[in-house]
């Protein structure tokens, strides 16, 4: 199935339009540098807000959107991609509007972050090859790309050398390894700059060594 854009007509409507937006960091004006935070299935935006504190960047303007029944779509994220219909397109034009608040308040792209963890970090991951543009960096933090079978002509576009940092736990039984290693290869074709790290003996969760790469990024992204 093709990949169509998410409507930016502001009378679009879905499960996850008008629900609230969680903030942190430097106020709109402010900022040096935005972040995105998608959180997973099951869980909040103010959870994922709370990694920013772990990222010591006070510069950044961290915003976290909470998904409708705190899932942003709700089948497996290996699933044909009709299953988690109107929800997937919900949630992609709910990253869309957020950049663009982002570029209002004065942060382009290029200084813009769009991070998530688990259903969050498939999110971002599909947004980012849907869309491609040059963006500050994405974050995949146990997540790939969405759909029972991906196929690398439905994506297109040059992601401009965007980095992309995709880690995963080998022992996350949430997440087929082919997947990752195809969502990676995808990416990569589509011009971005891809780092994929595999921590052994690692489950479904968010690693130290993951949040120092975060933190680095967003450092050279305030620095540059």
């Amino acid at each position: 199935m093709l990949r169509n854009k998410p409507s930016t007509d502001n009378s679009f409507t879905g499960p996850h339009q008008g629900q609230p937006i969680a903030e942190a960091g430097a106020p709109a004006g402010r900022a040096k540098a935005g972040m995105i935070m998608l959180h997973g299935r099951g869980a909040t935006a103010k959870s994922i807000l709370s990694l920013s504190d772990e990222f010591a960047q006070p510069d950044v303007r961290y915003l976290a959107p909470q998904a409708d029944t705190h899932t942003w779509y709700p089948h497996p994220f290996t699933d044909p991609l009709t299953k988690n219909q109107p929800q997937l397109s919900s949630a992609l034009q709910a990253v869309s509007k957020l950049i663009k608040q982002m570029n209002n308040e004065g942060i382009p792209n290029e200084k813009i972050v769009l991070l998530g963890f688990s259903q969050g970090a498939c999110l971002a991951l599909e947004y980012t090859a849907r869309y491609p543009q040059r963006m500050g960096g994405i974050i995949g933090l146990s997540g790939g790309l969405i759909g029972e079978k991906i196929d690398p002509t439905h994506y297109t576009g040059d992601l401009q050398d965007t980095p992309v940092f995709i880690g995963v736990g080998t022992n996350d039984h949430h997440l087929p390894m082919a997947r990752i290693h195809q969502s990676a290869k995808i990416l990569r074709q589509q011009g971005a700059n891809v780092t994929k790290k595999l921590y052994p003996d690692t489950g479904h969760k968010v690693v130290e060594d993951e949040i120092k790469i975060v933190r680095g990024l967003l450092s050279k992204i305030i620095h540059n």
